[in-house]
């Protein structure tokens, strides 16, 4: 029993420190490019763009910190990589399932004479290619591989995906930053995000908590992703719109996936 309470006490304080030391590390890192951008600091933002870019591995960072006092260390990481026997049906859903929500709802959007957005958002340059395979990657085994489990063994999966979605996005804000000056499309893509946690937990229940499919999905997302568009709040706010529907449907239509327990 004693055992048992520690390891908790253990788990919960990993879970507090991750979160601060994952988006403290981001937004270290990648303040100082902001800033240049901005012209609030003498250097050019170009030069600081490789910093930015390591900036990315702030889950992956926290995680492996936090993940040595918990139970089974960082091989409890890469044990649910190793879970890969889930039909080869999940491995469509991951790769194709977040790009089908925003097909077929720029489908409904334009059925209803909306215009302003293109069907598919595909990597472009060697830069969408190089996030599409790296940030997977760096911030599944945080997000995925260390965060979700331990916030469903404390939450209801609804408030675990809520608690982990706002925080995913916060993450996100230096980004955001960079990318836009726009704040419709800024708030589009905090809620994006926070709704979209809905899919990644899903699939983690229904894949016996797959740290790979989280992986692909994540893939998926980049696959076809209207965050490309970054002159047009449209194509965003269709997709929002679509993951805010697949997320209500599929807590009312699996509400035993979403009332299960922590896949162990």
């Amino acid at each position: 029993m004693l055992s048992d309470t520690r390891n908790t006490r253990s788990s919960t304080t990993s879970t507090t420190a991750f979160f601060p030391i994952a988006l403290g590390f981001t937004w270290a890192l990648q303040l100082p490019g902001l800033l240049a951008s901005r012209g609030l600091i003498d250097a050019k933002a170009e030069s600081l763009l490789p910093l930015a870019g390591l900036g990315a591995f702030g889950p992956f960072v926290a995680a492996l910190i936090c993940s040595r006092g918990a139970p089974g260390g960082g091989l409890g990481l890469l044990r649910r990589v190793t879970i890969w026997r889930v039909g080869a049906g999940w491995y469509l859903v991951a790769l194709f399932g977040l790009g089908g929500v925003y097909v077929i709802a720029r489908a409904v959007f334009g059925a209803g004479g909306g215009t302003g957005a293109a069907w598919l958002y595909p990597p472009q340059n060697a830069q969408h290619i190089a996030a599409l395979i790296m940030m997977p990657l760096v911030e599944e085994f945080g997000w995925r591989g260390f965060a979700l489990p331990r916030l469903l063994a404390r939450h209801q999966p609804v408030v675990a995906t809520l608690l982990l979605g706002a925080l995913w996005s916060l993450w996100h804000l230096m980004m955001f930053l960079f990318a836009t000056t726009s704040s419709v499309l800024l708030a589009v893509s905090f809620l994006n995000i926070v709704v979209g946690s809905f899919a990644f937990t899903w699939l983690f229940l229904r894949t016996r908590g797959s740290l790979l499919l989280a992986i692909l999905l994540h893939v998926g997302a980049h696959l076809n992703n209207p965050a490309h568009a970054v002159d047009s709040s449209v194509p965003m706010a269709i997709y929002t719109a679509g993951l805010v529907v697949a997320a209500g449907l599929t807590v009312l239509l699996d509400r035993r996936t979403w009332s299960s327990a922590v896949p162990r």
